[in-house]
């Protein structure tokens, strides 16, 4: 604990660090490359899985079920509708959750009962329910609104507070990067995309804004203060960023272990749905916004505020006083020879 506490004095007083913003090409091209497996790799395997909040359907739900044999509510939907093609999976211990698509009354009475004989339960204990394709894409759209909302009202709050549009776009590139990694592991995953894994994306994306503002708010204390003077304004962004860095990784890690925890129990022990729908969300959320707000928004907002000429000048107003200070030292250097 001493060696890492005294590892982190050592990144906020200078003493050592990392040249994160002067390695920022290997950090855009990791991210791309992220990027691109969580885009491509969801459409090579059929496209993202939606649930049946989305997609509208029919759902069974059967408790009390001795042994959870998936493959017989499989068979036991099939041998009354054939093209019904049912998802089964585990909801509980005891309990098991068949979604199929649309089906009509009679198919539905139908079904209950062949998976009251597949389970070996009284006919009472299944019960079924019906989601319409219009209340579906009606969930839909407020999801999509939600989250357009959302991105509009942190973009404009994130410039408010810092006073430039600059950090508010580094800012939002971040969180749309958090946002198509999640996503892309549901896809690979393959995973339902449901209303829970919905709030789990609204929730990381609240996360990484708050993470990225704490950097963000160092970094403006780092470029406005009198030693910036000593220092380009590149370094003094990743001056920044490593005075954070301890700070980012404990929350990260502090974080990620409950999430972990949840996501481990909702999967193996419980097998409940919407606990591993919100913490498998939370999990990837939490790793890819730590990334990106030290490797992204970090980086770019310093790319972006370096073209300015206010900034150029002063860069060069920096290199020209550390050149005369070597050069002095070299006077000095052969007068003492």
């Amino acid at each position: 604990m001493a060696s890492f506490a005294q590892f982190g004095n050592d990144l906020h007083t200078g003493k050592r660090s990392f040249d994160i913003v002067g390695r920022r090409k290997t950090w855009y091209l990791v991210a791309v490359v992220a990027l691109l497996v969580a885009i491509v790799v969801p459409q090579l395997r059929g496209g993202f899985v939606f649930g049946i909040e989305f997609t509208g359907g029919s759902e069974f739900k059967i408790s009390q079920v001795a042994e959870q044999d998936q493959a017989a509510g499989a068979d036991a939907v099939t041998e009354v509708v054939p093209q019904a093609a049912p998802r089964v999976s585990s909801v509980s211990s005891t309990g098991i959750r068949v979604q199929t698509d649309q089906l009509t009354s009679g198919e539905t009475r139908e079904v209950r009962a062949a998976l009251a004989d597949a389970y070996a339960v009284p006919v009472e204990q299944v019960t079924a329910s019906f989601i319409g394709p219009s209340w579906g894409q009606d969930i839909t759209g407020q999801a999509v609104r939600g989250l357009i909302i959302f991105l509009v009202l942190a973009a404009i709050g994130m410039a408010l507070y810092f006073r430039t549009w600059k950090m508010s776009l580094a800012a939002m590139t971040a969180l749309m990067h958090d946002l198509v990694i999640t996503a892309g592991i549901y896809g690979i995953t393959g995973f339902e995309i449901t209303p829970a894994a919905v709030i789990g994306f609204l929730t990381i994306l609240g996360y990484s804004l708050y993470d990225t503002v704490v950097v963000f708010d160092k970094i403006r204390e780092n470029t406005s203060e009198a030693g910036s003077e000593t220092r380009m304004f590149g370094e003094s962004v990743n001056l920044a960023v490593n005075q954070t860095l301890v700070r980012s990784i404990n929350t990260s890690v502090v974080a990620v272990l409950p999430v972990a925890s949840i996501l481990f129990i909702g999967t193996l022990v419980l097998g409940a749905g919407t606990l591993r729908d919100i913490s498998l969300a939370l999990l990837i959320g939490i790793i890819a916004g730590a990334y990106s707000t030290i490797f992204i928004a970090s980086p770019l907002y310093a790319q972006i505020r370096s073209a300015e000429p206010d900034v150029r000048k002063a860069d060069q107003k920096v290199l020209a006083q550390r050149a005369k200070a070597g050069s002095a030292s070299k006077v000095a250097e052969e007068v003492s020879a």
